[in-house]
């Protein structure tokens, strides 16, 4: 039994399901309910998707090793998975009080603390990590990590420059990490360094891609446009070739969403959402600094780009077994509401200091009109720039995996703005009175006006304290964390010198006949 384990363990490491389904088939004819055969089972579940009958294992597993720290953390990780992020917390930190001296059970703690922005616990972990095993890449760019959410931006360069000077496979990470703080400048002789290492021969797609966004970044700042431009437009196609993204179907999916809420009238009958801030608009739309803004407040939480939204409406769509747009139409107002407090649920944790909170996934955009059905008293701002320099930001980001996937081609961002600029339109002439456009340009144009304006639109009474919104301590995670905490700038126009180089883009930014926005 104990051979047969041993072999389905290690072929799991190496992720080969299938050979370990073999073994572990073996196995359960011997003993059904051996606690690592039990564990076992639960992580090949959990690879399946097949959540729930996984989390089954590992409590019966857990019912007679409950101080087994491999089945803890990936118990942990499953109810992460599972959107129960409390007892995934829970279960990692047992984990690491059972085997305080296992690297591993700490960096996957820290790793969770990490993607639920407490940052402070993140970089305690994270430093556990190191302690314990001095040469854990990922630990340390997790230290850097937090230390620039933090805004410790000096202490979380001088980290990834001693992970670029270690070498090896995370270097880099460490070079694109680096550069895309966006505040930092290199000097001649790591311009010179990245320069080598991008053109060595041998280098994975993903990482030639990386220090390609890095290196573009680097140009533009030195004024190299077209080598910039050139550098960047290999990143992108190579991160385009292993991206899938249907332009075509995703314009489908703006006019079904249009098509059904032109419809909508229902919506929950108690004016619930009232303690939520939703920020919505395009990637690099200035989403980050409008919650920077407005976390000053001492009764806003800034919770950043939260998953629980479209996971209330995913789950719905699982439950009713149709798509969202198919089954919106027929929600009934007790279902709305149902469905608004199921995501004051997921994001009370946000409001246990604070009696607000804000909301700001830049893609929920496509769900304004679910959440004026779902919770009527929230506030929702559109976050606008001006359309050239939008894509253009966006084309110059290396977002995460299976994120923005329409960034990586000019015409498709293109393609991709104008459906959040019609759909934008639609949910601000519906929504008048509780949809604020929020345009960048006339903000940098009288910030006193606009902040003044925003405020008051979020039902706060304005004070001088928003003006200096650069000075909030707080954790910020996006691509933005260095620049929101420097004072509003008006050198952040970059397009147009690219001159004819963006014509390809000008191009597919164009729509006959479209007008200005008006605020």
């Amino acid at each position: 039994m104990t051979a047969l384990l041993t072999e389905a363990g290690r072929l799991l490491a190496r992720r080969d399901d299938a050979g370990a389904e073999r073994v572990l088939t073996g196995a359960r004819v011997l003993a059904a309910e051996h606690p690592e055969l039990l564990r076992l089972d639960g992580l090949l579940l959990h690879r399946r998707g097949r959540l729930a009958e996984a989390a089954d294992l590992y409590r019966r597993a857990l019912a007679t090793h409950a101080d087994d720290a491999q089945l803890l953390g990936q118990y942990g990780e499953l109810m992460a998975d599972l959107g129960d992020s409390q007892s995934a917390l829970d279960l990692l930190r047992r984990a690491c009080v059972v085997a305080a001296a296992d690297a591993n059970a700490w960096m996957r703690l820290s790793l969770q603390l990490d993607r639920r922005a407490l940052h402070e616990e993140a970089l305690a972990s994270a430093r556990r990590v190191v302690a314990l095993a001095p040469g854990h890449a990922e630990g340390r760019l997790l230290i850097a990590r937090n230390l620039q959410a933090l805004g410790r931006i000096d202490e979380a360069a001088n980290e990834y420059r001693q992970l670029i000077a270690r070498g090896g496979e995370r270097a880099y990470q460490a070079w694109f990490s680096l550069v895309d703080m966006k505040t930092v400048r290199l000097d001649a002789g790591e311009v010179a360094a990245l320069e080598r290492l991008h053109a060595a021969a041998g280098l994975p797609e993903p990482a030639r891609a990386a220090l390609g966004f890095a290196l573009g970044r680097v140009y533009e700042d030195a004024g190299r446009y077209v080598d910039a431009f050139a550098t960047l437009a290999r990143a992108n196609a190579l991160v385009r070739r292993a991206t899938q993204w249907d332009s075509a179907a995703s314009t489908r999916e703006i006019d079904g969403i249009m098509t059904t809420f032109a419809g909508i009238t229902a919506q929950a009958r108690e004016p619930i959402g009232h303690e939520t801030i939703f920020i919505v608009g395009m990637p690099r739309s200035s989403t980050t600094l409008i919650e920077q803004i407005l976390a000053v407040h001492p009764d806003i939480e800034g919770a950043s780009e939260l998953p629980d939204l479209p996971a209330t409406i995913a789950a719905e769509s699982k439950r009713r077994g149709v798509p969202f747009a198919a089954w919106a139409a027929s929600a009934s107002a007790d279902d709305w509401e149902r469905l608004g407090r199921d995501y004051l649920s997921r994001t009370a944790r946000w409001r246990t200091q604070r009696t607000r909170s804000t909301d700001k996934l830049p893609n929920n955009w496509l769900l304004v009109g679910a959440i004026r059905a779902m919770l009527p008293g929230a506030k929702i701002i559109d976050c606008r720039r001006d359309a050239l320099e939008t894509c253009w930001s966006c084309y110059k980001q290396l977002f995460a995996p299976g994120l923005v996937r329409y960034a990586y081609d000019l015409g498709e961002l293109g393609a991709q703005w104008r459906d959040y600029d019609r759909l934008s339109r639609f949910w601000a002439q519906r929504h008048p009175q509780h949809v604020r456009v929020q345009d960048y340009e006339t903000l940098l144009a009288a910030p006193a006006q606009e902040i003044q304006s925003l405020v008051e639109f979020c039902g706060l009474a304005f004070d001088e304290k928003f003006l200096r919104f650069h000075e909030a301590a707080r954790g910020v995670r996006s691509a933005s964390a260095g620049q929101v905490r420097q004072p509003l700038r008006n050198d952040t126009m970059r397009a147009q010198r690219y001159g004819v180089l963006l014509d390809p883009l000008r191009h597919a930014l164009r729509t006959p006949g479209l007008q200005p926005f008006a605020n």
